[in-house]
């Protein structure tokens, strides 16, 4: 069998997971690693079409190939990842299509989490607010790839107004192969900037109690952010 190749040692993406090795000891589970390497797809770091070689990320996380094989294959089931034969595991790349049913799966889960709102513990509204304030911060930074990051913790906020862990789990899911989509947009800031005022207005909206409006608010976000995407897709 061929030993790993230069590309293998270089690969930068396995230099993030390096990052999360604390995290991890030998008795990490195929679950953790798939989290790991779900989060740096949710932070916008694991480009679409990035290819995952066992070797980097054996490397980079001290885990067995069986371990990672098993991430791989759970997060195949999440279609994070594809395996091509003969070619191996890589980031997979979204279609329009694939945009379109992860907005209709939106609408379904976060309007009806909104609707809930009222009745959600106080510290899962103020998670609402501390996203939109990470986003602010990170804006005023410059740092725009921080600031899609944010979004991605406001929206899961947003779901989790439901109260339901099941919720939660599938709008992390969710919001992974979201930012997946995200990188159709040539330009983080034209696409970013706008949202971060919308989101502003959500979360002031669900402060105030108006739940109906906020609601509303959020359909007509939604629809134009599918728009926006949609026309950045062949």
């Amino acid at each position: 069998m061929a030993g790993p190749t230069a590309h293998d040692r270089d690969d930068p993406w396995s230099d993030l997971l390096a990052e999360d090795h604390a995290l991890l000891d030998r008795t990490s589970t195929a679950e953790r690693v798939a989290d790991a390497l779900r989060q740096l797809i949710i932070d916008g770091r694991l480009r679409p079409g990035t290819r995952l070689s066992e070797h980097s990320a054996g490397k980079a996380l001290a885990v067995s190939r069986n371990t990672l094989r098993e991430a791989f294959r759970l997060l195949g089931h999440e279609r994070l990842l594809v395996h091509e034969f003969h070619r191996g595991v890589y980031v997979r790349v979204l279609h329009a299509d694939d945009v379109t049913d992860l907005y209709r799966t939106r609408r379904l889960l976060e309007t009806g989490a909104i609707r809930r709102a009222a009745e959600a513990p106080a510290e899962a509204v103020a998670a609402v607010e501390a996203a939109v304030a990470d986003a602010e911060q990170a804006a005023a930074d410059e740092r725009w790839l921080d600031v899609g990051s944010a979004n991605m913790r406001f929206h899961q906020a947003i779901a989790a107004l439901a109260g339901s862990p099941r919720t939660d789990e599938i709008m992390r899911q969710l919001t992974a192969e979201l930012r997946l989509a995200f990188h159709a947009m040539s330009e983080l800031r034209p696409f970013h900037e706008p949202y971060i005022a919308m989101n502003r207005d959500l979360a002031r909206l669900l402060a105030a109690g108006e739940i109906d409006a906020a609601a509303t608010a959020l359909e007509e976000y939604l629809t134009t952010a599918e728009r926006q995407l949609l026309d950045a897709f062949p």
